[in-house]
């Protein structure tokens, strides 16, 4: 018997009489080129302004591996955020390669097709268990870039490693390994690529608008669910279902968070029953199948109506949001609506008697309102939900807004149950709202507008979903 890696504990053994039945009989394969893929010459210019900024360089950009979730099965596979923005290629185990003459190779897997036994003994990338690969001709059409197999990557790199080379690190660990550390030399590369992303082009602009839509489609979902869910988990799946079926996945953990828990910034547990008379704090984005992902959050009364203590927090809240988008404007700095968010939320706590000074609460050596509303106001938004992490603080943090960004603008105000500093009929309350917009030459666009956000938007939202819904008798949740 032959015994043919990699296989599991429980495989039986592959009889040589098997090999050779299994290999033979196979109708010869279309020879249908590959379709370019969408945005071809926009992934070559990005290649080609990278080439620019490190010239006569070796730059190493791997797309990473499968990864095991549990013994034999592996997670979804999402390629690496810097592969994809230079190729649009979404196969694992690629490795885009610059050589110092400019000249740009795509390490790939070819696809040997069912003349080679791997097509049926290699449970981990052979076809009859997860589908065919491209192959080195097909992905050089597909991509517009030269290919190479992937087993010839380590010779070829031989003299990069002792030579000008740049990495893309925390992708692939064991290509990273053959490499010796350079700290300085690859945090700049990896603030170039971060640094790229700043500005959207129309090709990206086109994904968002594509995923926010997605996104509207699955609160709706939620709120047409609400009647009837019973735990944060349901209106987790239902939102999860339409990332599904409307992009490649939810852009980042959904957060679920009911009563109390919203005042957990990151709650992803989502294992709360929901309870009459409270808000669901709803922070979820569908990736678009091109990996570009929204990021909106909503905070709903779970009944249909705010109760007098949950409109004035979520009024507050909504009063710092447009005091923050209206600084989303070219030439302001990064921080601007951040400042002017915290401008209102301080102003507005010391209203509710929870500061005693706006104005003492906001001086650098205090932040007193961050005991309320820990987090900023923004973040860059495209492949990633937190996008272009890696760019220097004077071009984000520190920087100006340009036409063509796409930033959140996210204020909360979060009164934990326990909190003896916040008027008691106040605590428990957490309430977030977020929009993306993208910084245009005049001012800026709420690219999820359409998604509702007042008071009496958001009511008769709820409401019209409830009416619509006949609830079956004892189907009602516990009172919290």
């Amino acid at each position: 018997m032959s015994d043919q890696a990699p296989r599991a504990s429980h495989d039986t053994g592959t009889p040589e009489n098997l090999l050779r039945f299994m290999v033979s009989g196979w109708a010869t394969p279309p020879a249908t080129p590959a379709a370019p893929v969408d945005g071809l010459e926009r992934f070559a210019a990005r290649r080609g302004a990278l080439v620019a900024a490190f010239p006569g360089e070796t730059l190493i950009v791997p797309t990473g591996h499968e990864k095991t979730r549990a013994n034999d099965t592996l997670y979804r596979f999402r390629p690496g955020t810097e592969f994809y923005y230079l190729t649009g290629n979404l196969e694992p185990d690629n490795v885009l390669v610059f050589e110092p003459s400019g000249t740009v190779t795509l390490y790939c897997e070819p696809n040997p097709g069912k003349t080679d036994a791997t097509f049926f003994t290699d449970r981990v990338k052979g076809e009859l268990w997860v589908g065919p690969r491209l192959g080195l001709d097909q992905t050089a059409r597909r991509y517009g870039i030269a290919t190479k197999p992937l087993a010839a990557l380590t010779d070829d790199l031989a003299a990069a490693r002792a030579g000008v080379f740049r990495l893309v690190r925390g992708v692939d660990p064991a290509l990273e390994a053959t490499f010796p550390a350079q700290p300085e030399r690859d945090a700049a590369f990896a603030a170039q690529l971060s640094e790229m992303r700043l500005i959207k082009d129309e090709l990206e602009l086109r994904e968002l608008r594509r995923a926010i839509a997605a996104t509207h489609g699955g609160f709706d979902d939620v709120v047409r669910a609400l009647p009837t869910a019973a735990t944060e988990r349901v209106v987790e799946g239902v939102f999860g279902l339409r990332a599904r079926v409307d992009g490649n996945d939810v852009g980042y953990g959904t957060i679920a968070a009911s009563g109390p828990n919203a005042c957990t910034l990151h709650w992803t547990r989502n294992d709360r029953a929901l309870g009459t008379g409270e808000l669901l704090l709803l922070d979820a984005g569908v990736e678009a199948e091109t990996l570009y992902t929204a990021d909106v959050t909503r905070t709903l009364p779970i009944d249909g109506r705010f109760s007098a203590e949950q409109r004035t927090v979520y009024e507050l809240v909504l009063e710092a949001q447009e005091a923050a988008i209206a600084r989303c404007a070219p030439g302001n700095e990064f921080l601007d609506p951040h400042r002017a968010a915290m401008q209102v939320l301080a102003q507005g706590l010391e209203r509710l008697g929870i500061l005693a000074s706006a104005q003492e609460a906001l001086r650098d050596e205090n932040q007193f309102y961050k005991r309320y509303s820990l987090h900023n106001t923004s973040h860059m938004l495209g492949l990633d939900v937190h996008d272009c992490a890696q760019a220097r603080a004077e071009t984000y943090k520190f920087g100006k807004l340009a036409p063509g960004m796409v930033l959140t603008v996210e204020p909360g105000l979060y009164f934990q149950p326990d909190d003896l500093t916040v008027p008691a009929r106040y605590r428990g309350i957490g309430v977030r709202i977020e929009d993306d917009v993208v910084v245009t030459e005049t001012g800026c666009e709420v690219l999820s507008a359409a998604i509702p956000r007042t008071v009496d938007e958001i009511e008769s939202w709820v409401q019209n979903a409830r009416e619509a819904v006949v609830t079956p008798a004892g189907a009602r949740r516990p009172s919290r």
